[in-house]
């Protein structure tokens, strides 16, 4: 069996590809806080806002996107520029074969070369396999929002963990744009 895999930056081209993968996890889990499925020209729209600054990264094998992973704006307001926020998704039939780990290992690096100095995780407490993959990239707990999100017919609770890159020890520059690094 021929598997040759890559990671790439997404384009706007992959949008359905990616969007394949994560409307099972609206439809069927509280892992998104969506409700309803969006437009694909909806998706894709939120791919191009993301990547005028951030990594959107997706996994392939023989031409077949089988996951992704991006990191993008983790608040508004100013001094949260060297935030952002992460976020990874895997086809359901390609679980537990390391993509998601693959995927993580290259947007970290990225967004290091950046300029970021956090990178948040939002987890729905329950989501075990996800917390572990976390927790395997240096991510610390660091809260709960309790019964923040009401999916499914029941709440659930958030749990926030964290990524340090850096040092918090001197003024940062403001980091760069994704198109402003190598990759």
């Amino acid at each position: 069996m021929n598997t040759n895999s890559n990671i790439r930056m997404a384009t706007l081209e992959d949008a359905s590809s990616i969007y394949a993968i994560y409307e099972p996890y609206i439809l069927n889990t509280a892992i998104t806080f969506e409700y309803d499925p969006v437009p694909v020209e909806v998706f894709q729209s939120r791919m191009e806002t993301v990547l005028k600054q951030f990594p959107w990264l997706v996994y392939e094998r023989d031409g077949k996107v089988l996951g992704y992973a991006y990191c993008a704006k983790f608040k508004e307001r100013a001094a949260f520029d060297w935030d952002c926020e992460c976020s990874v998704y895997i086809d359901e039939k390609y679980h537990h074969q390391g993509i998601a780990s693959a995927l993580y290992e290259k947007l970290f690096d990225l967004v290091k070369q950046q300029g970021y100095y956090t990178v948040y995780a939002l987890i729905t407490n329950h989501h075990e396999s996800s917390i572990h993959l976390h927790k395997k990239f240096g991510f610390t707990k660091v809260g709960i929002y309790q019964k923040t999100g009401f999916k499914m017919g029941k709440w659930w609770d958030l749990l926030v963990m964290e990524k340090r890159l850096y040092p918090y020890d001197k003024s940062p520059i403001p980091p760069k744009s994704i198109n402003e690094i190598s990759y």
